[in-house]
């Protein structure tokens, strides 16, 4: 059996096992890497969709995170900074 390890830490030379695998685009993420948030759940409906009454919990990894909430990227870059 082979374990899926994560991508940020494979780029870095280090075998970290995935916890889950990045909604988004796909990459094994550890849990240093990744971002869990909750979201409404959507389901297709007739000719639309319908937004489910309880939240869906969604992993991506830090690089889509920084993409998808532009406002988290802008305090990642001033966190860095200090």
């Amino acid at each position: 059996m082979r374990v899926v390890k994560c991508f940020d830490c494979a780029r870095a030379e280090e075998a970290v096992d995935a916890v889950g695998i990045c909604h988004h685009c796909g990459v094994g993420v550890c849990l240093a890497h990744c971002h869990v948030s909750l979201e409404p759940g959507h389901r297709l409906s007739g000719v639309g969709q319908s937004t489910l009454s309880r939240r869906a919990r969604v992993l991506v990894c830090l690089t889509c995170h920084s993409a998808l909430v532009p406002s988290y990227a802008a305090d990642a870059q001033g966190h860095h900074a200090r």
